[in-house]
């Protein structure tokens, strides 16, 4: 006995692949399409790459044993987020449409489920180009010499450093009080910040004008946006491993505490993981997709943006726990120092 749910106008909703080839050709002119693979698979690995590699799965090794998470990660990686990714993609190039209709196409009852992906979508835009507004904020301030954030301004009678500034560190005043300039209390709205607005409204503008013509533009942006946090790692690496006690860092991310695999969390956070990875359900990667041919193999593109997915997070934990070594190795030294002033004022 089979369930079946009833879909009444299925057949005509998804077009056979001989009128696939033939609607491509009637719209070879009214719709564009990625001008190569290259552009394509660029676009992709720039939606899915981002803090869920970069921040989050590095924190996550960190919570659970360090390589101990790598383990389940790709594991759940191969199957769950490929399988669903490989989905996401051959709909997209099937059907030929964006999220919502997609999967109106397959049910109208599922078009809540693509409303739903385009209002996460827009959610992830706006805290994504919150962050970028504060790389752009610190990117300005980085053309001083020395820096604002590497010393404590003097107070106003320029007989002290400012007393917040003191009992924090620098980089901490630099961050709450000149970035955010954060209020007391959150009853306490503090008010616009004229140089977050400004920044904000550059980065929103800088996006305007990479969507502004569809795919067409931002085939040509994906060049740059999508290569340079590559190159931006590598400097970071580069420079992590000429520190003292970056290779200690590595050495505890690779280590695995083996007990940390029958945690049934980990594989719950080894699964969600894979989903920020992939941005799975999200809507883009079904967008992307549907300007392909009805040629092109999506399986293999899905088994591409699989393997490059999962080797950036293995290489921005390593940039990232080279960083954490030096640290680490930094304080130990700081805090043995002290001890050893101490021990020798006692004598």
């Amino acid at each position: 006995m089979r369930l079946v749910f009833p879909n009444p106008g299925l057949d005509d909703r998804i077009p056979s692949h001989a009128q696939l080839e033939k609607l491509e050709v009637e719209e070879a002119d009214s719709r564009p399409k990625w001008d190569n693979k290259a552009q394509y698979l660029l676009t992709c690995v720039g939606f899915c790459i981002g803090l869920g590699n970069v921040w989050r799965f590095p924190y996550l090794c960190q919570s659970h044993g360090g390589g101990a998470f790598i383990i389940p990660y790709m594991i759940l990686l191969v199957l769950e987020g490929t399988p669903l990714l490989y989905l996401e993609f051959a709909i997209g190039q099937r059907l030929r449409g964006g999220s919502v209709g997609v999967w109106r196409s397959i049910s109208p009852y599922l078009t809540g489920v693509g409303i739903a992906s385009m209002m996460v979508s827009f959610l992830v835009a706006l805290y994504y180009n919150t962050i970028l507004s504060w790389v752009m904020w610190y990117f300005f301030n980085s053309f001083q010499n020395p820096l604002p954030w590497s010393q404590c301004p003097i107070n106003d009678n320029r007989t002290a450093l400012v007393e917040e500034c003191a009992k924090s560190s620098s980089v901490d005043y630099f961050w709450y009080r000149e970035t955010l300039n954060t209020s007391a209390t959150i009853d306490d709205s503090g008010g616009l910040m004229w140089w977050l607005v400004l920044v904000s409204f550059s980065a929103w503008t800088i996006l305007y004008i990479c969507c502004l013509r569809g795919i067409e533009s931002t085939g040509k942006a994906v060049y740059v946006t999508s290569t340079l946090p590559y190159v931006v790692l590598a400097i970071f690496l580069i420079r992590g491993l000429t520190l003292k006690g970056s290779t200690s860092g590595i050495v505890f991310l690779f280590t695995p505490d083996v007990n940390e695999l029958m945690n049934p969390q980990t594989w719950l956070d080894a699964g969600a993981q894979v989903f920020y990875s992939f941005g799975l359900a999200w809507g883009g990667l079904i967008s992307f997709s549907s300007y392909n041919s009805v040629h092109n193999n999506c399986e293999l593109d899905a088994i591409i943006i699989s393997i490059v997915t999962g080797c950036t997070s293995l290489y921005a934990a390593i940039v990232i726990y080279s960083i954490i070594g030096f640290r680490a190795t930094e304080k130990y030294d700081d805090c043995l120092g002290g001890y050893v002033i101490k021990v020798m004022s006692m004598s």
